[in-house]
């Protein structure tokens, strides 16, 4: 009997399960994930599922210096905090963050808007550039001494307030975010973009310390994404011939469940024996192989949670 395959030739990175609520399966995918081997459970989170993909050494997640890299080129240099453009929203409570990064706009906004944080971040030690305008970027002393910053995946939706880093460092570094918005509020790019019915860039998320990895290995050869995150890997990773053959698809974007549904059959044909995994963000996962379908007796699955 042949060895059972190390790896799936296709893997589908899926967001978490409660995104696809409501949405039933059909009877032939109720039928496939039934038969399929259910993985333990592994987990959730944004960080934790890339990192099953992908092998960082020395071990950590310093997402500012790996996306650095492919936005300029030049992330040896130092280490990296990203200081990304946010919307925060004041409200009878504290204030709410509803954008981080993603906030359209345009490179010269980006450049006029980090304009007057230059002597602000630089005369603390931390020059701020924005090379691309939805990632702005701190270079960092070898020495600088951090807090802990939330993820935006933490952040986002949630009270700024209870996300602003603790202790004598945090204290620093919550006196910068201050001064920081009040350049940003008094900007007239901000005028201009509340006044086309854009939201402003009234505050940043700080996030994702640390050096450039020396060494970056891809559990699957081929990465297909345009997300930040996952294509700067994916660009470091292939200087590693050692990575393994098959195929990442980045679906972590899908709200639909019936469009991944529409992907399965081709997935499965393209990956033959090795079969497909379904790599859900809150740990859950299903690996479908041919020789499942002898599994006959198990009922459909009713959901996907």
């Amino acid at each position: 009997m042949a060895a059972a395959p190390t790896e799936p030739a296709v893997a589908l990175l899926l967001p978490e399960r409660r995104r696809f609520a409501g949405q039933p399966l059909s009877p032939a995918t109720a039928r496939l994930l039934a038969r399929a081997d259910a993985l333990p459970p592994a987990e959730a989170g944004e960080r934790a599922q890339l990192l099953r993909w992908f092998e960082l050494l020395p071990r950590g997640w310093p997402v500012a210096a790996i996306t650095r890299q492919r936005d300029a080129g030049d992330a040896t240099l130092h280490s990296w905090l990203r200081a990304d453009p946010a919307y925060v929203r004041p409200d009878m409570t504290g204030a709410r963050v509803l954008a981080i990064g993603e906030l359209g706009l345009s490179r010269d906004e980006a450049e006029a808007l980090v304009q007057p944080l230059r002597p602000l971040f630089g005369d603390a030690g931390f020059p701020v550039s924005a090379p691309h305008p939805a990632r702005w970027y701190l270079a960092l002393p070898v020495e600088a001494r951090l807090p802990a910053f939330a993820p935006p995946e933490a952040v986002l939706g949630d009270d700024l307030f209870l996300h602003l880093p603790d202790g004598p460092e945090g204290r620093r570094w919550r006196a910068l975010l201050n001064e920081a918005q009040v350049m940003l509020h008094n900007h007239p790019v901000n005028a201009a973009r509340i006044a086309a019915g854009k939201l402003p860039v009234n505050s940043l998320c700080f996030w994702g310390a640390g050096r450039l990895p020396d060494h970056v290995r891809a559990r699957l050869r081929d990465v297909g994404s345009d997300e930040a995150t996952l294509a700067s890997l994916a660009a470091l990773a292939q200087a590693h011939p050692q990575s393994g053959e098959g195929r990442l698809l980045d679906l972590r974007a899908l709200r639909d469940w019936a469009a991944v549904e529409a992907l399965l059959p081709n997935a499965l044909a393209e990956a033959g024996e090795r079969g497909v995994l379904l790599d859900f963000a809150d740990g859950a996962a299903w690996w479908l192989r041919p020789g499942q379908r002898w599994r006959f007796w198990r009922r459909p699955l009713a959901a996907l949670a």
